[in-house]
């Protein structure tokens, strides 16, 4: 099971479909509820969408997710739900310190979905004008339910100020993080530089590297999961 980051859809996993990966593992890229699916009705949080991943894991019996940024977040959730599939976790970058919720953190600062959805937006036009990863991110985030968004990012950042993501992934199950250090927050490296966590780095991908290196991904998660 695939499980996109803050915003993304499943779209962010279209690269690896073309790889050997998908020869040797049944990959399935899932839509979030608000991020490509329809938003839930009881509002949008890290432990609800928990739950749909949980959910959709005993529905086609996924024992392997993977999850990028704030979805690592969400799998490693999703992975001590009762009755949870899910005993292996490969975190593409995955929220480790409050100092990565660098997007969905600043949620906190708006008083409605609205006004933190067209600054977000500004923000991805900024960033994505000469970068086309980012370009790409940015309309997909368009795209996505504006409240969901907003509640999610504002409950990321409420879960992140309470306690240690890394320290949560890493006792949800089996860990393998997949990182360039140029793209991690110092602090970040700092605690994997400290803890147990299996690790695979990646030089010179960037955040999205399911995007820009698919083939090169592919290869080293063949060589983990084999």
């Amino acid at each position: 099971m695939l499980v996109a980051g803050f915003g993304d859809d499943a779209s962010l996993y279209d690269g690896l479909l073309e790889t050997p990966l998908a020869t040797r593992f049944e990959l399935h890229p899932i839509d979030l509820p608000g991020f490509g699916a329809p938003p839930l009705a009881g509002g949008t949080s890290l432990a609800s969408l928990a739950r749909f991943v949980a959910q959709r894991a005993r529905a086609i019996g996924a024992g392997i997710a993977v999850g990028h940024s704030l979805g690592s977040v969400v799998v490693s959730l999703a992975a001590s739900e009762p009755g949870s599939p899910i005993s292996r976790i490969v975190s593409l970058e995955g929220n480790l310190t409050a100092e990565d919720a660098y997007f969905s953190g600043t949620a906190s600062e708006y008083a409605d979905a609205t006004s933190f959805r067209a600054a977000f937006l500004a923000r991805l036009d900024e960033l994505g004008a000469s970068d086309p990863i980012v370009a790409r991110y940015r309309r997909v985030v368009a795209r996505a339910d504006p409240r969901a968004l907003w509640e999610l990012g504002n409950d990321a950042h409420r879960f992140s100020s309470a306690q240690v993501p890394g320290k949560v992934l890493a006792a949800a199950a089996r860990t393998t993080y997949v990182y360039d250090p140029a793209n991690c927050s110092e602090r970040s490296v700092a605690w994997l530089q400290e803890s147990d966590l299996e690790q695979l780095v990646c030089h010179g991908a960037s955040h999205w590297m399911s995007v820009d290196e698919p083939e090169v991904l592919a290869a080293h998660l063949l060589a983990e999961l084999a």
